[in-house]
């Protein structure tokens, strides 16, 4: 694999000349006129707000920050490969790198779930601590390296709607049978309450509500939603931020791949990975804010939260759901030993921080 994937990458080298001797703050000039050449896969639309453009931002830093002596190439769902065989791309060497969520693989990588949502997990700031400082990036490490890959936290939409409901939900029992389109950890938390839930790309999800297939949906946050136009096929939008509290977007690289590079260019993809990340927090924050006002006021869109009893047996199937998954695989329980370990660590702060804050704001009439 190291011998093909050499060759690949020397048949894709060229020579800058001289404009490409000038290296980047932490590149060396050892290989300054060369060029790497590599195939990002994603599952989002080409360009779609925020996740596709987020991919895009993610190649244009690594070029930058390479001055140059790295290129890649943004592929869209369906491009060079489905929206979801993102994984199986990289990991067979099809494309170099990829940008996606963690957990569409849960068929393949039970634990892959606990790297981009836990219901009634931590937020994204507690998230991205226990990435970048408790510990979480380097079990994610030891988890897809078994699959041949390099994991890296490379966005993250914050704190997600509950998603669009074709119905008013007033009770548990409007819950039951419904189809909804909702992934990971929290899909199998409603299977548990009587919903039956599916997983399907995001550009699937408008069909589905308009043809009756599906009867709700989750998809990210306003932001998105309203880029999808899932106004149009469903009138009320639940804000019960109990399924996916923090959400992580990964870019994965083929571990051949990475460890072919040199030091400073692992340097550059490490640095634009967490500037990406830390960025897309920053651009949801904005443009979440912006759209959920053009859902409300120019769509007439009907906010709503989950009533009492739904959220208690949410809360319920999703521990349920959580301990039937480390009970099965024993990645997941030591992956969610160190989650759960972190947040009871970061908790305390966080209610006298954070939330006593918005507490006090909302006593104030700010």
């Amino acid at each position: 694999m190291q011998r093909r994937l050499f060759l690949k990458n020397s048949l894709k080298t060229v020579g800058l000349g001289a404009a490409g001797a000038v290296a980047a703050p932490f590149v060396s000039t050892a290989k300054a006129q060369e060029t790497i050449t590599w195939d990002m896969v994603t599952s989002w639309p080409k360009n779609f707000p925020a996740l596709g453009t987020g991919a895009n931002d993610f190649a244009e830093r690594i070029e930058k920050l390479s001055n140059g002596r790295m290129r890649i190439r943004v592929h869209g769902a369906g491009e060079l490969v489905p929206a979801l065989e993102v994984f199986d791309a990289v990991a067979a060497g099809t494309a170099e790198m990829g940008h996606s969520a963690s957990y569409y693989w849960r068929g393949k990588v039970a634990a892959s779930q606990f790297f981009t949502a836990v219901p009634f997990g931590m937020n994204t700031t507690e998230t991205n601590a226990w990435l970048y400082h408790g510990g979480g990036q380097e079990l994610w490490d030891e988890v897809y390296a078994k699959h041949n890959l390099k994991p890296f936290p490379v966005g993250n939409t914050g704190t997600q709607m509950a998603g669009w409901f074709k119905k008013e939900i007033n009770s548990l029992e409007d819950m039951q049978g419904l189809k909804l389109r909702l992934p990971g950890l929290a899909g199998e938390a409603m299977n548990g309450i009587g919903v039956t839930t599916v997983n399907m790309p995001g550009g699937e999800i408008f069909t589905s509500m308009q043809t009756g297939v599906l009867d709700a949906a989750d998809w990210v946050g306003p932001y998105n939603d309203l880029a999808f136009g899932l106004h149009q096929v469903a009138d009320y939008y639940y804000t019960s931020a109990w399924n996916e509290p923090s959400a992580i977007l990964e870019g994965t690289v083929n571990l051949d791949a990475w460890n072919a590079l040199p030091d400073d260019l692992k340097d550059v993809v490490r640095e634009a990975a967490m500037a990406s990340n830390l960025a897309m927090v920053s651009e949801f924050a904005y443009r979440n804010a912006q759209a959920l006002d053009t859902l409300v006021n120019e769509h007439g869109v009907q906010l709503r939260s989950f009533p009492e009893d739904v959220m208690a047996a949410l809360y319920d199937s999703s521990k349920a759901a959580i301990q039937a998954q480390v009970d099965s695989d024993p990645d997941s329980a030591k992956v969610y030993e160190s989650y759960l370990a972190f947040q009871q660590l970061v908790r305390p702060f966080s209610d006298v921080g954070e939330y006593a804050y918005l507490k006090a704001r909302e006593n104030v009439g700010v």
